[in-house]
């Protein structure tokens, strides 16, 4: 079932290594506090080739939210600088397995690049496949990049309470219940607890298997009817800063649903302002 412009098996990427038009991007990222290196992961061992994307740098430092999407010239300029251009397959993956990864797949996207998929079960998969790896940083060459931005891919946070009133759209929160339900603080500190109201949850982990890949649309499609999402409706993805809200993003796409988008700003915004009201407890 290896769809590039969604998810590819580890089979899929060995496969199509030595493709002079494929291009691997190491995406790792961890939580504040997580005391992991994920630059420093990837240079010890990564796939073949991979170039390394930095979820942190390569985003809009105006904000003073974490890693909202970057302006569209940034990212043209640091992707030619990796050497990723128009033309290029890209597979996205990271030290997790399905964690990160799909936030760059999902940058891609909302810039206008669809030949754009996540590694399926990420490096932990791969490794213990035995697969191929190496400690070299790749050759880099530049290569020209164009973009056209997809604005239907993200919301910003009047658009968001405009559907949490009206029920425009769904919005389905990524993160754990406890936090979802208030029950437990936020990871960022001056963040009120709780969700977006008439929001639904589904923790990212529910659209996952056991060993890191994701589930079937089938089996995508339960896990959301069962949360209570209404998938007749457009879909808003949030979570805590926009990162776990993509694997929710992916997992719609994947089961053939498009009219999706993320909210960017999510809970690091949305639980900052006093004037935003919160639910508490289960949907």
């Amino acid at each position: 079932m290896d769809n590039p412009k969604t998810l590819v098996s580890t089979e899929w990427l060995e496969n199509h290594l030595k493709n002079p038009d494929l291009r691997v991007i190491d995406a790792s990222w961890f939580m504040p506090g997580s005391d992991r290196d994920a630059k420093a992961a990837y240079e010890a061992c990564h796939i073949p080739n991979a170039r390394f994307f930095d979820i942190d740098e390569i985003s809009d430092h105006r904000s003073d939210l974490p890693h909202m999407a970057p302006p569209a010239e940034k990212f043209i300029s640091r992707m030619r600088a990796m050497g990723v251009g128009d033309g290029h397959q890209v597979v996205i993956y990271d030290q997790s397995g399905i964690f990160s990864a799909p936030r760059v797949w999902w940058l891609f996207r909302l810039f206008g690049k669809t030949d754009v998929a996540v590694l399926d079960g990420g490096l932990p998969k791969w490794l213990a496949e035995g697969r191929p790896t190496e400690d070299l940083p790749p050759v880099l060459r530049e290569r020209h990049m164009t973009v056209q931005r997809q604005a239907q891919l993200v919301k910003d946070v009047t658009q968001v309470a405009h559907s949490s009133k009206l029920g425009d759209a769904v919005i389905i929160d990524a993160r754990a219940p406890a936090r979802f339900a208030g029950t437990q603080p936020e990871p960022r500190p001056g963040l009120r607890a709780g969700h977006i109201p008439n929001a639904r949850n589904v923790p990212f982990g529910e659209v996952l298997t056991g060993n890191g890949t994701m589930k079937s649309p089938d089996e995508l499609r339960a896990v959301f009817e069962a949360a209570g999402v209404d998938l007749a409706r457009p879909a808003i993805t949030s979570c805590g800063s926009g990162v776990t809200a993509s694997v929710l993003a992916l997992a719609l796409e994947s089961m053939g649903k498009t009219d999706w988008s993320l909210y960017d700003g999510s809970w690091s915004e949305w639980g900052m302002y006093n004037d935003l009201r919160v639910a508490t407890g289960e949907a």
